[in-house]
């Protein structure tokens, strides 16, 4: 059995720790920084933890694929893979606390009007506006898409004292005490009627494919806000700029867009009061993230190489 480990990412003992689970299994395993680095004696592992979508795509010897991302959406398409019954696993679970970090950070960068006074120190001004701000407290936040992620938010959130906190998923439950209530999705347009914070974390799928359209936002209250980690498929990004330039929405943060890179002459960049990441909320750059990241993995390595089913396996019907 061969594992090949793409990732530039891994700290020695990560690498430690992945090679002692293939030894215990009588595995060979293979580190390296790029599919372009892969020694030829690797060229056709049995499994691979890592982007390795070039090999996936013509090793018909594939059998297990376990990517470092939390979205699988670009693994989606007809002829990702070789082998149509090559497993693939992510690593959604490792990136809620880091995620839920950022979505704290930008909210209140747009409620205190933190990115108004950056701007001015930039220019080298000592700015005395005293611009109206808004506070988590008391505000009514609704979390579209209870995972790991946007569980993670809801309960760092519950600490700044919102007036609820109302959870939107497909089956309308979770037993996390962060939640006053969790709703179907087809509750979304009787929620955001009521919602101050928007925090979007979906995944790409058809169901989700601009599901914040030009009514749901212009139905959002004067004011709201809006976060998306998820993905950009997720909103009608012309129908949000409209509702900035307007001021009917406060404000906006995006880490994720429907075309990523953001193009150079796309709107969103001169947009008032939208805060724009290049998706960067969820990255291996937090020790813990990477260390969860990889503690999945050999988790689901030992299962594999003993038989068991995946514990981290994607769902493809449902996309995630």
């Amino acid at each position: 059995m061969k594992i090949l480990v793409i990732s530039s990412s891994l700290k020695q003992e990560h690498i430690d720790k992945i090679s002692k689970t293939a030894k215990d299994h009588g595995a060979e395993v293979s580190f390296t920084k790029s599919e372009d680095m892969v020694p030829s004696d690797f060229e056709e592992p049995d499994i691979i933890y890592g982007f390795g979508m070039n090999i996936a795509k013509k090793n018909k010897n594939l059998k297990w694929l376990c990517v470092p991302s939390a979205g699988v959406d670009y693994l989606m398409k007809p002829g990702v893979f070789a082998n149509d019954n090559c497993k693939l696993s992510n690593s959604s679970g490792s990136y809620g606390v880091t995620i839920a970090e950022h979505i704290i950070a930008v909210t209140l960068m747009m409620m205190r009007r933190l990115t108004s006074y950056y701007g001015s120190t930039l220019e080298g001004r000592w700015e005395t506006t005293h611009w109206p701000q808004s506070s988590l407290k008391d505000s009514r936040i609704t979390v579209l898409g209870t995972g790991d992620i946007g569980t993670s938010f809801a309960r760092r959130a519950r600490a700044f004292e919102p007036a609820k906190i109302t959870g939107i998923s497909r089956s309308g439950m979770s037993n996390d005490p962060s939640y006053d209530a969790v709703r179907k999705i087809d509750s979304l347009d009787e929620i955001l009627p009521l919602t101050d914070l928007l925090v979007m974390s979906l995944p790409a799928t058809l169901e989700t494919d601009n599901i914040l359209d030009r009514k749901r936002i212009f139905g959002m209250p004067e004011g709201s806000y809006v976060v998306n980690v998820g993905r950009g498929n997720a909103i009608d990004e012309d129908a949000l700029c409209d509702a900035l330039e307007s001021g009917h929405l406060a404000g906006a943060a995006l880490d994720v867009f429907k075309t990523e890179p953001l193009p150079s002459d796309s709107r969103l960049w001169k947009t008032k009061d939208l805060l724009i990441t290049p998706h960067i909320a969820g990255n291996l750059t937090l020790d813990y993230t990477l260390d969860k990241n990889v503690d999945m993995f050999t988790s689901d390595l030992n299962n594999f190489l003993e038989g068991r089913s995946l514990k981290y396996e994607v769902d493809r019907e449902k996309g995630y």
